[in-house]
């Protein structure tokens, strides 16, 4: 079965800087585009970051000038997230696109605290 794995979340002081990875598994071809979303307690899921099979990229205002999205293959997306702050404390979670369907991964915690 098609499978999004996050890893790369963990605690950080803030100004400091973490790399979160996506790796998709399974019978799944075509994806359009991949985004990360991040949820706080109690919120609903937000979008962070998009990019396109083409390479267009798109951010929340919120990390515009911080968080960096890549891919190095279709199956594979990073986000580079610097200069951190506290309120950048959420799970974030990997978001692959098809024609035909929406798939998520399980989310990863990142802790932004001194």
């Amino acid at each position: 079965q098609v499978e999004l794995v996050e890893s790369g979340g963990g605690l950080v002081q803030p100004g400091g800087s973490l790399r979160l990875s996506c790796e998709v598994s399974g019978s799944i071809y075509s994806i359009n585009y991949m985004r990360w979303y991040r949820q706080y307690p109690g919120s609903r899921r937000d979008l962070v970051a998009l990019i396109t099979k083409g390479g267009t990229k798109e951010y929340a205002d919120s990390v515009q000038g911080r968080f960096t999205i890549s891919r190095d293959n279709p199956k594979t997306m990073y986000l580079q997230m610097n200069s951190l702050k506290r309120e950048d404390t959420a799970i974030y979670y990997c978001n692959a696109v098809t024609v035909e369907k929406t798939y998520w991964g399980q989310g990863t915690q990142v802790t932004v605290s001194s």
